[in-house]
């Protein structure tokens, strides 16, 4: 599997071990998390990426121990990362330095290795740039025609973005959507977070081409849009240690079941299981892969029109 992830980012955290601090240096953004959990549920992934700068020349070694394929294209363009300090058990931004803006050069290389990537495999996951500027570093017509050239040449695109980015990659018709519920309304898809107004949003984004469309609602039961039918999917509830990235794995586990032939509903669970699992550790992205199957199993999915379970 393919995953796009234009500009990776070096994460710091500052934990407290024993009374000292204890620092944990990580890749990060979007698609490294999606990355690590698809690779975690045993499907080869190729992480399709640019490094940069000094932080890009930390990335490259911290990436390549992480059991995922690498495809990069060098840049001058630096990448961006941040430190967050953890010690307290709640989560405190310390500094970030956004990610560079890639020249045109450096964005057509990346897109052709992504291009290419992505068709070899016949699936691929689209993410965003880290940062408050990542519309910057990759302009938003790149998701309008990776989504448009991958999906006219049978590769299933699995989108998981939001405002213009997802505007854009909607304009392809990718197979699968994950959005959140805040990002709908955020984006004025949606009037409110009441199932039916989501629904309503759901639809228009599945008139766009989209077969399965997810919305993610935190701690409530996810809605699931598949094929012109409503669902709820609703995972075994557990104590948080960080919410950040539940979202994110549950995208990567669903496309990791798809490259798998799993049945679509299965997919759901298992994407499902994912995103519970990962708010229970502090590493974004992460999970056992025995865990996550195990786990799937208690996923219940009930049908809203006939409430009829599936």
């Amino acid at each position: 599997m393919a995953v796009f992830a234009p500009s990776p980012q070096l994460t710091v955290t500052i934990e407290q071990a024993d009374g000292t601090p204890d620092l944990h240096l990580h890749p990060g953004g979007q698609g490294i998390w999606q990355a690590r959990m698809i690779s975690a549920l045993g499907t080869h992934v190729v992480l399709c990426c640019t490094f940069g700068g000094e932080v890009g020349d930390v990335l490259r070694h911290l990436v390549g121990g992480q059991d995922i394929e690498v495809l990069e294209r060098p840049v001058a363009a630096r990448n961006g990362a941040y430190v967050h300090d953890r010690r307290d058990g709640s989560r405190s931004e310390v500094a970030e330095m956004p990610p560079d803006a890639l020249t045109r050069h450096e964005l057509d290389d990346l897109y052709e290795l992504t291009v290419v990537t992505a068709l070899q495999a016949g699936i691929a996951v689209l993410s965003g740039a880290s940062g408050e500027q990542n519309e910057l570093v990759v302009p938003t017509s790149v998701y309008e025609r990776l989504s448009k050239d991958l999906t006219s040449n049978s590769c299933q695109v699995v989108v998981d973005l939001a405002g213009p980015r997802l505007a854009a990659a909607l304009k392809g018709g990718p197979a699968v959507v994950k959005v959140s519920h805040e990002e709908l309304i955020d984006d004025e898809r949606a009037k409110s977070d009441s199932v039916p107004h989501l629904l309503d949003a759901a639809r228009e984004i599945a008139d766009c081409g989209a077969r399965l469309v997810v919305i993610s609602r935190a701690a409530r039961p996810a809605l699931v849009l598949l094929d012109g039918e409503s669902f709820t999917v609703d995972a075994p509830s557990l104590e948080p240690v960080d919410s950040r990235g539940g979202g994110d794995s549950m995208t990567a586990a669903i496309a990791a079941g798809l490259a798998q032939d799993m049945d679509t509903m299965d997919a759901l669970r298992l994407g499902a299981a994912a995103g519970a699992i990962n708010v229970t550790r502090h590493g974004l992205g992460t999970g056992s892969n025995d865990a996550i199957r195990a786990l799937a199993a208690q996923v219940s999915i009930d049908r809203l029109d006939k409430d009829k379970k599936k």
